[in-house]
């Protein structure tokens, strides 16, 4: 998988949209984990992907260190 880590902020939190993409936003947001929206919450529930930080009553986000750990974790075999 080739991810451009200029599309990754430094630090801070990023929201599923930035991580598995939506072509149907204008611009289209590229994906940067190319797996649907049940495979990532299934595989955060198993442990595969990180947990999310709840930001406020319906917002969830990541922080972006664990995104960049998890894509320099290569895929699991």
């Amino acid at each position: 998988m080739v991810v451009q880590y200029n599309v990754l902020p430094a630090t801070g939190y990023i929201r599923l949209p930035q991580i598995i993409g939506n072509p149907k936003a204008n611009p289209p947001i590229p994906a940067i984990i190319p797996v649907s929206k049940s495979t990532w919450w299934s595989g955060v529930k198993s442990g595969r992907y990180p947990k999310p930080c709840k930001l406020g009553p319906r917002t969830t986000a990541w922080r972006v260190e664990a995104i960049r750990a998890l894509i320099e974790q290569g895929p699991e075999q």
